[in-house]
C-alpha cells in the first residue's frame, strides 16, 4: 500500500531518542549555538528538581510534564543544536553513569527466566508487527519496521531497521510515520505504564520489569522507572538496556528473511553506552567506587537524565500525529499494546 507522505528529508521531524546518531546528524554549531537549547533545558529541569523537592513529586515525571508543556518551542530552530545535544549525548552519559546505581548481583537476581522474557517479548511484538501489518494491507517490511521499533528502542531501531530493508522495501515516507508515532507513544507510556503499575500494585522489581520491558524509548523507560521508585529505575535500566542489545542481532536476521532493497545497511553492534553500563556496574559490584564518587556519580545520573527527559519532551512531534493517516499508526499502537500485555504477564507470573 503507497503512503503519500514527503519524504523524512523535507520534513525535519525533531526526533528524541537517536542513540545511534543515525537519525539526524548533530548540528554543526559553535559552543555558543548550544547555549539556547541547553539553557530551556536546564531552566525545565530546574523546575521539575524544584517541585520535586518542595512536593514529593518524581523528578523525571516533572521533567516530562515540564518538558511537555515546553513542545512548541521545538519549532525554533536556534534551540535544536542544545536540546540534540540534551536528548542525545547527556542521555549516553547518564546511563552510563547509572551503571553506578547496579551491581551483577541484581543483574543475576532478575534470573534467566526473566531474560528469556525479554527476548520472547521482543520477538512476539515485532512477529505480531508483521501479521498486524498484513491484516491493515502493509507488506512484511513495513510490519518489521513498526513491529522492531516498537519492541526494542524506538526510533533508533526504526532507523536501523530501515537501512537494512532498504528503500524499495521500506520507504522514507513510511519511516516517517513510524518516527512520529513512535516518539508520541514512547512519551504516552512514560506517563501512563506507571500509573498501570501502581494500579496493579507491583513490587519495585516487577514493575522496572514491566516498564523496561514495553516502554519504546530508552529516556522514556527509564523516567518512567524512577518516577515509581528508585529501585523500579535500576531494573528498568536493567530490562531495557538488554533490549537495546538485541538490536544487533534482530538486524541479522531481517537481513537473512527479508530480502534487502537499494541502499547500503548500517549494522550498529552493541552501542558503547550499554557496554559502559554494564562494565561500571561489574567495577561497582566490587566496591571499589570511593562512596563520594559513587554519591556523586549518582547525583550526576539523575540530573543528566532529568535533562534528557526534558529535551525529549520538548522536542517529541506529538502535533505531527495529526498529519498522519490513522491506519499506518494503528499497526504501531498494536504492536505497543502486544508488548504492554506480554510484559505485564510477564512481570506479574515470571519475574519475582
Amino acid at each position: 500500500m503507497a503512503i503519500t507522505h514527503r519524504p523524512i528529508a523535507q520534513r525535519a521531524l525533531p526526533m528524541a531518542a537517536d542513540l545511534y546518531g543515525d537519525i539526524e546528524p548533530s548540528p554543526k554549531t559553535t559552543w555558543r549555538g548550544y547555549l539556547p537549547g541547553l539553557s530551556i533545558v536546564l531552566l525545565g529541569t530546574l523546575a521539575a528538581g524544584f517541585i520535586s523537592d518542595h512536593y514529593g513529586a518524581p523528578l523525571t515525571l516533572m521533567a516530562l510534564l515540564i518538558g511537555l508543556s515546553l513542545n512548541f518551542l521545538s519549532a525554533d530552530v536556534r534551540l535544536t543544536p542544545g536540546l540534540a545535544f540534551a536528548s542525545r549525548s547527556l542521555l549516553r552519559w547518564g546511563i552510563v553513569l547509572v551503571g553506578v546505581r547496579i551491581t551483577v548481583w541484581q543483574i543475576y537476581a532478575l534470573g534467566p527466566v526473566a531474560l528469556l522474557a525479554v527476548v520472547g517479548i521482543v520477538v512476539c511484538t515485532m512477529g505480531a508487527g508483521v501479521l498486524i501489518g498484513r491484516r491493515m494491507g502493509f507488506d512484511a517490511a513495513f510490519g518489521t519496521l513498526a513491529g522492531g521499533a516498537v519492541a526494542i528502542c524506538g526510533a533508533s531501531a526504526a532507523m536501523a531497521l530501515a537501512t537494512t530493508l532498504g528503500e524499495r522495501r521500506a520507504s522514507q515516507a513510511q519511516l516517517t510515520l513510524v518516527l512520529v508515532g513512535i516518539s508520541a507513544m514512547s512519551a504516552t507510556a512514560m506517563v501512563l505504564y506507571p500509573l498501570v503499575a501502581h494500579a496493579f500494585g507491583l513490587s519495585d522489581l516487577k514493575a522496572g520489569f514491566l516498564l523496561g520491558a514495553s516502554i519504546h524509548d530508552v529516556a522514556q523507560a527509564l523516567g518512567a522507572g524512577y518516577s515509581y521508585s528508585k529501585n523500579a529505575g535500576e531494573i528498568a535500566a536493567i530490562v531495557k538496556l538488554t533490549r537495546v542489545a538485541l538490536l544487533a542481532p534482530a538486524l541479522a536476521v531481517v537481513a537473512v528473511f527479508l530480502p534487502r532493497g537499494s541502499g547500503d545497511a548500517k549494522r550498529p553492534g552493541i552501542p558503547w553506552f550499554v557496554v559502559g553500563f554494564f562494565v561500571l556496574a561489574g567495577v561497582n559490584s566490587f566496591g571499589i567506587i570511593p562512596a563520594i564518587v559513587a554519591s556523586g556519580a549518582e547525583r550526576a545520573a539523575t540530573g543528566l537524565l532529568a535533562a534528557a527527559v526534558t529535551a525529549t519532551a520538548v522536542r517529541s512531534p506529538l502535533s505531527q500525529l495529526l498529519e498522519a493517516g490513522p491506519r499506518p499508526l494503528l499497526v504501531i499502537l498494536a504492536a505497543t499494546l502486544v508488548a504492554f500485555a506480554l510484559a505485564l504477564l510477564a512481570a506479574v507470573y515470571l519475574v519475582g
